[in-house]
């Protein structure tokens, strides 16, 4: 089973507010395969805190236009790592140094990517 259409439109929509507020390799991975409790990650990056709390400011917005609220956030105050929880799609927003020390990319590799249907396709598949 892969994820669902739905998933994928939030992912989408949350992709392009991240986008939209300058977000770093902006990049979605499939996990609906290994994890029972969601569908997709959602990762993206950022210099500085400042911009971390920003971009998450932008995905909270747009989707909740679409009536999303998330159903937990975690790591707002310290700004290196945000989590927040959409029960089928997770966005994590990381600082640049955070990302690379985590790698959540490389955990989950065997996941396939989604497409995000961003501007560049490169970055946004997650294909190099």
């Amino acid at each position: 089973m892969s994820a669902t259409e739905s998933s994928m439109n939030i992912a989408r929509t949350a992709a392009k507010a991240a986008s939209d507020k300058l977000a770093d390799d902006i990049v979605a991975i499939d996990v609906s395969e290994r994890l029972a409790i969601t569908d997709i990650f959602l990762i993206a990056s950022a210099s500085n805190e400042r911009q971390v709390n920003a971009i998450v400011d932008g995905i909270e917005e747009e989707l909740a236009k679409e009536g999303l609220k998330p159903v937990r956030r975690e790591g707002r105050s310290e700004g290196r790592w945000v989590l927040l929880d959409y029960a089928t799609v997770v966005v994590h927003v990381q600082h640049e140094e955070d990302r690379v020390f985590y790698a959540l990319e490389r955990l989950w590799k065997d996941c396939p990517s989604v497409d995000l249907q961003l501007p560049d396709a490169e970055s946004a598949s997650g294909q190099e």
